[in-house]
């Protein structure tokens, strides 16, 4: 049985975000994931596996290897989930700024 896992679960693992960002500028095959770690190619073959199921990742055989690639599609739902809070943490951040600011000139 194979139960939908959870998106930001599965980001929340340091490997699995190295993983990520691996992949962002080229697609690659499981052993030149697996060459960029200290773990066993099992370890990184099951974080492959969770990155696959959250649709984070996509498989392209090409003749008798499997390559992976980031879901772009997949990524966008995520940044566009996130967009509300950056720019909620950005209005705060400014407004901390201006009081500090205020307090600076104020010395």
């Amino acid at each position: 049985m194979n139960l939908r896992r959870d998106v930001f679960q599965a980001i929340a693992d340091p490997t699995r975000r190295a993983i990520l960002l691996l992949l962002a500028s080229q697609s690659m095959t499981a052993g030149a994931i697996a060459a960029n770690f200290d773990t066993a190619r099992p370890t990184v073959s099951k974080h492959l596996q969770i990155l696959t199921e959250c649709e984070l990742l996509a498989q392209e055989q090409k003749g008798r290897e499997v390559y992976y690639h980031l879901s772009v599609v997949k990524m966008k739902e995520i940044a566009d989930f996130l967009e509300p809070f950056r720019q909620l943490w950005d209005d705060r951040f400014n407004k901390l700024e201006a009081v500090m600011k205020a307090y600076q000139s104020k010395k």
